[in-house]
């Protein structure tokens, strides 16, 4: 198999007169690398954040609020970023990658790809949180499945719109939640700017999305994820709840899977239209630096290397 290269050279140790012989096994093909590194850490995100969606819903608040849930997709979005986020990315979102894309970050070659990945582990995420609470769910709702209702049970997969709320008051709701979402992307990126310090990305990206979630989530449940929303909707079609997931909320399902989208390029292109596009060129920001003579000669090296990232 071309992807799959076994190395011929083989590490060899000496232990109580044993050779330990111990083969390395890598996949070479960039495609396979990202796609596998997108799906885990899509999983690993969606796992928490269903997870704890699951257990406020079926422990009737006894085990966390609505706040449980903000963090277990923060941090869960934290934890995706530490899996694959020197890999692909970690983008863990469709709209991110289609942005991405947009704006010349990511080639649009890759973009099937990353869908596909997102699509198979938030799919695989809703399976996993099903089979593991499968009997708290049953318990809960007396085994009768249901999208709405005071034992619904479909919440816990994908997002559905509060009583309230219009498809067009949800549409731009979604649109300004992930324009938000990229507008702060784009910031904690920007190495002109303020960005996250090294290291910290995957905190800092986690709590942009608790801050979303405390803040933007009660109309209808800040999905901002096309991929996060059809994968686990679809999954809940098959494993009980029916079509009713599609007919819900006047047919809700295709909001989360447009919005988003539109609402990334958006929050994008607002921040590279008012920010990015007006950094001063670097030699123009380090002019001041040259004139500094009275600082060290070591502080002066530091300001420089920061400078010209």
């Amino acid at each position: 198999m071309k992807d799959l290269v076994q190395s011929v050279e083989l590490g060899v140790s000496q232990r109580k007169g044993v050779n330990v012989t111990r083969p390395r096994v890598w996949l070479k093909n960039e495609f396979v690398r990202v796609g596998l590194a997108e799906s885990l850490c899509t999983y690993v995100m969606m796992v928490f954040g269903l997870g704890s969606v699951a257990q406020v819903v079926t422990g009737q608040g006894a085990f966390g609020q609505y706040l449980s849930i903000n963090l277990g997709f923060g941090l869960g979005v934290a934890m995706g970023v530490h899996v694959g986020g020197k890999v692909s990315g970690a983008h863990m979102n469709a709209a991110v990658s289609l942005t991405m894309c947009a704006f010349g970050r990511l080639a649009w070659k890759m973009l099937p790809l990353y869908v596909f990945a997102q699509l198979l582990g938030s799919f695989l995420a809703a399976g996993t949180i099903y089979a593991v609470y499968y009997e708290a769910i049953y318990d809960y709702c007396g085994g009768n499945l249901t999208v709405t209702g005071v034992k619904a049970t479909a919440g816990i997969f994908a997002t559905y719109p509060a009583p309230y709320l219009s498809l067009l008051a949800g549409f731009i709701d979604q649109v300004f939640g992930t324009a938000m979402l990229l507008l702060c992307l784009m910031a904690l990126s920007d190495q002109k700017n303020k960005p996250a310090a090294a290291g910290s990305e995957p905190v800092a990206v986690g709590l942009l999305v608790l801050l979303i979630g405390i803040s933007l989530g009660s109309n209808s449940g800040y999905a901002i994820n096309p991929t996060r929303d059809i994968a686990p909707r679809v999954f809940t079609a098959i494993a009980g709840w029916g079509a009713d997931v599609f007919r819900s909320g006047n047919g809700w399902w295709w909001v989360p899977l447009v919005a988003p989208p539109i609402g990334g390029v958006l929050g994008a292109g607002l921040y590279k239209a008012l920010v990015e596009m007006h950094h001063p060129p670097l030699s123009e920001r380090s002019e001041g630096l040259v004139e500094e003579e009275t600082a060290p000669l070591g502080k002066q090296e530091n300001i420089c290397a920061n400078v010209c990232v």
